[in-house]
């Protein structure tokens, strides 16, 4: 079996830090499908770990190149909020005109006003803040990687690494319909909290709604 090296992340692993985020960000799968503009899909998700908390990357290595990735973000109130991203890129290459991304944007607009106005979310779970979770995490693995143990290496060092630097608690998101990932996520200690809401805009490739769940975990000693 190739050797996989769990590192920490290093300038030059940025862009294939990003590729894995577009190969990977439905559900494990790419996006293409739904989001055909990789330059913004990766600003959105990743842009903030690998270019303002590199620190708190780690990621996967086999034969020199890189396979997977955990993304950390240690006080969340920092971090970028992905639709502020998506806004500029809006605004600076007009992706809300743009065939393979317009799509979704003006979804995400109606989806969020008619959940709304309709009572089917409150509109302050579309982002999650808890003294008690200040950090988080994004983690992505290609599909060559999963079932090695290399999450669970990802992981425990990333939650060893708060718990020295005295964080209390760490939450993540991931869709309510990836039960293979939530599965992983409670093995490694993490538990559901509240009950998922509506992703707004987002849709399985049946046209159905899907669901976000908030997943969090105190860290003893911390």
């Amino acid at each position: 079996m190739t050797e996989i090296e769990v590192r920490d992340f290093e300038p030059g692993d940025r862009g294939a830090v990003r590729h894995i985020c577009y190969l990977t960000g439905y559900m494990g799968a790419p996006v293409d499908w739904y989001w055909r503009d990789e330059e913004s899909f990766a600003d959105m998700f990743c842009g903030y770990y690998t270019d303002r908390e590199p620190e708190s990357t780690l990621v996967a290595v086999t034969n020199g190149e890189v396979k997977g990735y955990l993304l950390g973000c240690r006080d969340s109130s920092r971090a970028w909020d992905p639709g502020a991203v998506a806004a500029r890129h809006v605004l600076r290459r007009g992706i809300a005109f743009r065939p393979g991304t317009a799509g979704i944007i003006w979804r995400s607009i109606a989806d969020i006003v008619v959940d709304t106005a309709r009572r089917r979310v409150d509109p302050r779970r579309y982002s999650f803040s808890d003294p008690d979770y200040p950090a988080h995490l994004h983690m992505n693995l290609l599909p060559e990687l999963r079932g090695t143990g290399t999450g669970g290496v990802l992981m425990r060092r990333w939650l060893d690494r708060l718990r020295s630097e005295s964080v209390r608690g760490c939450h993540l998101q991931t869709k309510a319909e990836n039960t293979n990932a939530i599965g992983f996520f409670e093995a490694m200690g993490f538990a559901r909290h509240r009950d998922p809401v509506l992703a707004p805009g987002e849709r399985t490739p049946d046209g159905e709604r899907t669901y976000i769940q908030t997943m969090v975990q105190l860290l003893p000693g911390s």
